[in-house]
């Protein structure tokens, strides 16, 4: 059975995470969280709020991480799976995290991210001529990554496949498990 690997952290967006991990579940995957230490995770919800400039943060559900990102072997994983939130802030500070995502693009591997997924990846040089969703206020960092922001639900650039927002989630699951089935079927389906 194909691996997939999650990676989140503190403040990782609650519905991002939950959905793309039961969906993970669901279509057959194993499927593994790996975080900057193997501990119980506390994620945030992000929500908007009719004259409010930007959105809001509550707290949302906790989730234990199988898995510290220095003990993650990519090359297992057929895939990578990276939810938004706050997290990716400080994701992307840390060399385990930089070690194996860049692992999945030079392998040429699946790729799901949304929101501010793209502000780990950025500094990564991994969206350099690629097209990107992400949201709204990440299109600056998308394009200094060289990146081409696209507002859309569902980006999808050879095996990478981007979003905006948790509310893009079905759109973004559906065309990632195109890639996904193609590049990584589960035996018997």
């Amino acid at each position: 059975m194909p691996k997939i690997l999650i990676i989140a952290g503190d403040a990782t967006e609650d519905l991002e995470f939950f959905y793309s991990y039961q969906r993970m579940l669901e279509e057959g995957y194993e499927t593994h969280v790996a975080a900057p230490s193997r501990k119980k995770l506390r994620f945030v919800t992000h929500d908007f709020v009719d004259g409010y400039d930007t959105y809001t943060e509550r707290e949302g559900h906790s989730w234990p991480a199988d898995l510290a990102l220095s003990d993650v072997e990519p090359a297992e994983y057929a895939a990578l799976v990276l939810p938004g939130g706050r997290a990716p802030e400080y994701l992307r500070n840390d060399i385990d995290f930089r070690r194996v995502a860049t692992h999945f693009f030079d392998a040429d591997k699946p790729v799901a991210h949304i929101c501010h997924a793209a502000l780990a990846l950025a500094p990564l040089g991994v969206l350099k001529g690629r097209r990107t969703a992400a949201y709204n206020a990440c299109e600056p960092d998308v394009e200094m990554a060289g990146g081409i922001f696209v507002d859309g639900s569902a980006v999808v650039d050879g095996k990478v496949v981007s979003a905006r927002a948790w509310n893009d989630q079905p759109d973004w699951m559906r065309a990632f498990l195109r890639v996904l089935r193609a590049e990584a079927p589960v035996q018997g389906q």
